[in-house]
C-alpha cells in the first residue's frame, strides 16, 4: 500500500498537519480509526489547493470531534440526526463524519444511512476520483486507500461513476460530475457519459432545494460559463428549465464580469443576473419557484427584471448625474452590473456603469445631524434639504462644506 506522507505533508500547514496526527493517534486511543477522504485526497494526489477537508471515523465521530474541539479551542457544530460535526478555526475547516454506508428507497430520495466501515463509505461516494482516503492512525499515517482505482482515473483525467445506479439513486451527481469535470479540465468517462444522459429524466425527482445547492456551487466556480455550456450541450439545462442556455454570449459576459469586477461585487450574483436578463417577464417567477431560490438569488432575479423596465429611461438624452443616481439607487449593484455587462444599449450600459463607478461614492459633508445643529428640524424639510444637497453634489453644483452651507442657508 503506497504511503503518501510527503504528499501531505507538501499540501498541508505544519499545523494543519499536526493536528491530522493529533486526530488519528486520538481516535486510536479511543478504539476508533479516522481517515482523510474525498475531495481533499482527490486535490492533494492533483496538488491542488484545499483547506476544507473531510474525514471519516470508523467510530463516534461527533464525540471525538468535542474532544478534539476541547483540546484545540476551535468552535465546534454537530449535527447528531447525521452523525457529523464540523470543526473551524481562522485557517481551515474540518467535517468529521461517521462512517456508513447508504441505501435509496426511491431515485431522488436522500439516502437511508447506517453505520459502516471506511469502505462502506467509499463505496457511496459520486465518483472513484473522490473515494479515496488516507489513514491518520500513527501506524500507518499517510496510507492510501483506493478500492476503486481513483488513481487511475486522475492519472486519464476522467470521471467515472462507481456503479451503473448511481445517477439513477442521486441524478444530483449529474450535476456534480459537469461541475468537477469542467473544472479540473476532465472529461466524463464514456459509460458515465451514456449513463448521465440516460438518467437526465430522473432530474425531475430532485426537489428544487437540492437542485438549487447544485446551481448555485456551479456559479461559485471559477468559470462557471464551462459547466454551464457543457450542461446544455448534454442536454441537462433543458431538464432543469427550458429557458436557461449556455452559450458564446453567456460565456463573454462571464469572462467580462470577472475582467471589470472592479467594485468587487459578488460574482455569483452578477452571473445570476446575467443569465436572468434573457428571461422574458413572464419566466421570471417561474424560475425562481422552480429552483425556490434563497433570498438572495431571489431578490436578485426580480431586480434585474425591474432594472431592464429602466433600461428605456436612461437612454434618455440630456439625464442629469442626480436622476441617474435616483433611478437607479433602489436597485441591487450586483444587478446594476449584470445589466450593464447583458445589455446591448451603449447609453444604458455608460449610465450604468456610471452609477457604479462613481456616482455611488459622491457623498455630502453635511448630514441630519448637521441641519439640526443648524435648527433645522427632523421632518419633511429636512428631507428635502438632504435630498437637494445630494442632488447638487451629484450634479456637481456644489463641490465643498462651504457651499453645501450655503446651500442650506438658502434653502432654509
Amino acid at each position: 500500500m503506497k504511503n503518501y506522507y510527503f504528499k501531505l505533508e507538501a499540501a498541508l500547514s505544519p499545523e494543519l498537519l499536526t493536528l491530522l496526527r493529533n486526530i488519528g493517534k486520538t481516535a486510536m486511543k479511543r478504539g476508533e480509526s479516522a481517515y482523510l477522504i474525498g475531495g481533499a485526497v482527490r486535490d492533494i494526489l492533483l496538488k491542488r489547493g484545499n483547506l476544507d477537508l473531510d474525514l471519516s471515523v470508523e467510530g463516534k465521530a461527533i464525540s471525538l470531534a468535542r474532544q478534539i474541539a476541547s483540546e484545540n479551542d476551535f468552535s465546534l457544530k454537530t449535527h447528531p440526526h447525521f452523525g457529523t460535526a464540523k470543526l473551524q478555526s481562522k485557517n481551515f475547516s474540518l467535517d468529521l463524519v461517521t462512517a456508513r454506508s447508504e441505501t435509496y428507497e426511491r431515485p431522488g430520495a436522500l439516502p437511508k444511512v447506517q453505520t459502516g466501515n471506511i469502505y462502506d463509505d467509499l463505496a457511496r461516494r459520486d465518483f472513484t476520483i473522490n473515494a479515496m482516503a488516507i489513514h491518520l492512525s500513527p501506524d500507518s499515517f499517510g496510507e492510501l486507500l483506493d478500492p476503486h482505482n481513483g488513481q487511475h482515473d486522475l492519472a486519464k483525467k476522467l470521471i467515472r461513476i462507481l456503479h451503473r445506479k448511481s445517477f439513477k439513486d442521486d441524478p444530483t451527481r449529474i450535476l456534480r460530475a459537469i461541475r468537477y469535470e469542467q473544472r479540473l479540465d476532465f472529461h466524463l468517462e464514456s459509460e458515465t457519459e451514456e449513463l448521465l444522459q440516460h438518467n437526465l429524466e430522473g432530474l425531475s425527482t430532485v426537489t428544487a432545494e437540492r437542485l438549487w445547492h447544485e446551481l448555485e456551487l456551479i456559479l461559485n466556480e471559477e468559470k462557471p460559463e464551462k459547466a454551464i455550456i457543457r450542461a446544455d450541450n448534454l442536454g441537462v439545462l433543458h431538464m432543469l428549465y427550458p429557458s436557461l442556455s449556455g452559450d458564446d454570449w453567456l460565456a463573454k459576459r462571464f469572462v467580462k464580469a470577472r475582467r471589470s469586477n472592479a467594485d468587487s461585487l459578488a460574482l455569483p450574483a452578477i452571473y445570476l443576473s446575467i443569465i436572468a436578463y434573457r428571461f422574458k417577464p413572464e419566466e421570471i417567477e417561474k424560475f425562481v419557484a422552480r429552483f425556490k431560490m434563497a433570498g438572495w438569488a431571489a431578490r436578485i432575479v426580480r431586480n434585474t427584471a425591474r432594472l431592464k423596465k429602466d433600461l428605456a429611461y436612461l437612454e434618455t438624452a440630456g439625464l442629469r448625474p442626480s436622476q441617474i443616481y435616483h433611478r437607479l439607487k433602489h436597485h441591487l449593484p450586483e444587478a446594476v452590473k449584470g445589466v450593464a455587462i447583458a445589455s446591448d444599449s451603449s447609453a444604458a450600459k455608460e449610465r450604468l456603469q456610471f452609477y457604479l463607478h462613481d456616482l455611488v461614492y459622491i457623498k455630502c459633508e453635511l448630514d441630519g445631524d448637521s441641519l439640526l445643529d443648524m435648527g433645522i428640524p427632523q421632518g419633511e424639510k429636512m428631507g428635502h434639504i438632504l435630498k437637494a444637497l445630494k442632488d447638487a453634489r451629484l450634479d456637481l453644483k456644489i463641490t465643498n462644506l462651504e457651499e453645501e452651507k450655503n446651500l442650506v442657508y438658502k434653502l432654509m
